[in-house]
Formats: C-alpha cells, structure tokens, sequence
C-alpha cells in the first residue's frame, strides 16, 4: 500500500477504537450519591435510570412525602454524577476526532480541482 492509503488505514482504526472504548466508557457509567445522614443511596446508569436505591431505618420517623423529595432529590443528584461522566467520556471521544488542520490539507481524495 502507498503511505497514504497506510495513514487513512491507521486513521480509521484509531477511530474505530476510539469508538470503542467510548462504548466501553459509557457502560461503566454510574451515577451514585449518598445523602450526608446515610438516609438514603442511590445508583443510577448511563442513562440516569435507576438501579439501586438503599434506605436506612432511620428513614421510617420521616413523613413519606419526605421521604420521596429526599429520594428524588439523591437521584437527580446521581443523575448530575453520571452526567458529568458521560460527558467525560464523550470529550474524550471528540478529541480523538480532531483533525490536525496540517493532515487535513492535501490529504487522501486531493483537492478541490482534482479529477
């Protein structure tokens, strides 16, 4: 192969594993909090669905609807965890897609008066 056809090969293969590993990275994405008084632990995934809630005893000497705002809002907090690991994840990805201006310019598929 000529070097070009080399670096279009190597460039799509470090694409192709950049995206893996962003598959990869957003798996073991998940969000957790746990209120200051251990009252109540949540887990959420990727997606900020939930996958683990944990209540202590000393839940059952709060009104319930208490109890629901203080679930809701360890969730949202979780939520805001697996945000900002995604979010990471996805940075990181993009970088990988940067092309340097210098590789762009007279790359594979020539110019704009090649025929």
């Amino acid at each position: 192969m000529s070097a070009e056809m080399d670096a279009l090969v190597a460039n799509a293969t470090a694409k192709l594993e950049a995206l893996e590993a962003a598959l990869y990275g957003l798996k073991q994405v998940h969000g957790r909090f746990r209120t200051e008084d251990g009252t109540v632990s949540v887990e959420v995934n990727s997606d900020g669905a939930l996958v683990a809630l944990s209540l202590s005893e000393s839940v059952t000497s709060l009104p319930p609807a208490e109890v629901g705002q203080l679930i809701i809002w360890a969730c949202r907090q979780a939520a805001e965890d697996a945000g900002a690991q995604r979010s990471k994840v996805v940075a990181t990805l993009n970088e990988s897609f940067v092309v340097a201006p210098e590789r762009a310019r007279g790359s594979v598929g020539g110019g704009p008066d090649s025929h």
